[in-house]
């Protein structure tokens, strides 16, 4: 039987921290069970799924069914990724060599190097979320700083604040700019080039196995080029597509406020800093219940299976902070079409005139 015990209450406080502290205890206990054979067991499954689309866009020479396995496929690597993504917080297994080497593989079709996602990821994503020239995750331009842009980089930064540019978005500034490019702290450099050499590897056998297998079934540049590409790049591509959009309405919202370092604190950021979305129960199964973010950013160690009765808990604890939107498809692009930039000054977002997106009263 799972331990439902809530952790001993903090002292009322009015202070942010012990807020954030006062809030966190509120989250039973059971909500951090993660038995081995559960998470083993769902990688196995995410992994299955992934081969699966693969083994029918191999097969297939109908655009229909390329369709779907591209659909299946990224689908796929969103799982993996946020299998990843829970053994990056150490918190999918106990065991911090099995979180690494699970995290590892199931970051691979995703072509992240696990260390590298990791380090941005937990120790400037989460610790300083929505903070100013600190979080890095859809950090906003201020009015000032687009009217300096030259017009390619304002037409790039109309282009990927659009309802269709987070995939571009997320591809160029997050795994060009942080995954494959950013600069290692002080002391990884090792890991950093480690994981990056082990991504590369795969890149370049996966493709070089998907090439030979297009040769064999049609023995030309041509036919092996578009294995690779069906296969291989279009899945990512379409995957980057799927996370950037993710990661934006997890983050992005009238309502949530960017701040100066001097302004921020840990409930505006970690709990403020975030939205909670009601989806459809398919695309919870699929994502691992990721949409349930402010009991994540709360705490990251509690692992995806178990956010939903977080979330419930905090609920019950705080709701007007907790509180589920049901997702439409519709607010997303209005937010898109709102929110363009943030005005520090006024602490608000605006859209390109300089209309603010939520109107005062």
């Amino acid at each position: 039987m799972q331990n439902t015990a809530v952790r001993d209450e903090a002292p009322p406080a009015a202070g942010p921290r012990a807020r954030v502290a006062q809030l966190g205890n509120a989250i039973p206990t059971s909500c951090y069970d993660n038995p081995t054979s559960l998470g083993l067991a769902i990688f196995a499954r995410d992994a299955a799924i992934y081969f699966a689309a693969l083994a029918l866009l191999i097969q297939t020479t109908s655009l229909c069914w390329a369709v779907v396995g591209w659909i299946v496929a990224a689908n796929a690597i969103s799982a993996l990724f946020v299998l990843g993504h829970d053994a990056a917080h150490g918190a999918l297994f106990r065991s911090r060599a099995l979180n690494y080497l699970v995290g590892q593989l199931a970051m691979l079709p995703s072509l992240h190097a696990f260390s590298v996602w990791a380090y941005g990821h937990n120790r400037i994503h989460h610790a300083f979320s929505c903070c100013r020239d600190l979080d890095f995750v859809w950090h906003p331009n201020s009015p000032a700083e687009f009217a300096g842009m030259s017009g390619w980089r304002r037409w790039r930064h109309r282009l990927e604040w659009s309802a269709f540019g987070a995939g571009i978005y997320y591809a160029r500034a997050m795994w060009w700019g942080k995954i494959v490019r950013g600069a290692p702290p002080r002391g990884m450099g090792g890991s950093f080039l480690r994981d990056r050499t082990i991504v590369a590897g795969f890149a370049l056998v996966f493709g070089g196995v998907m090439a030979a297998i297009g040769w064999r079934i049609e023995p030309t540049l041509q036919g092996s080029a578009w294995m690779v590409g069906k296969t291989f790049v279009l899945p990512w591509l379409l995957w980057n597509a799927m996370i950037g959009w993710a990661i934006y309405i997890q983050h992005i919202h009238p309502h949530i406020a960017w701040m100066e370092r001097r302004q921020w604190n840990r409930e505006k950021g970690w709990v403020e800093g975030t939205t909670n979305y009601q989806v459809p129960k398919v695309v919870n199964l699929i994502w691992h219940n990721i949409f349930d973010h402010t009991a994540h950013h709360l705490d990251p160690r509690i692992p995806f299976y178990r956010l939903p009765a977080a979330t419930a808990a905090l609920r019950c604890a705080r709701g007007e902070l907790t509180e589920l939107a049901p997702y439409r498809l519709r607010d997303y692009v209005e937010v898109t079409r709102r929110c363009k930039l943030f005005d520090f000054d006024r602490g608000v977002w605006v859209d390109y005139t300089g209309r603010p997106a939520v109107e005062s009263s």
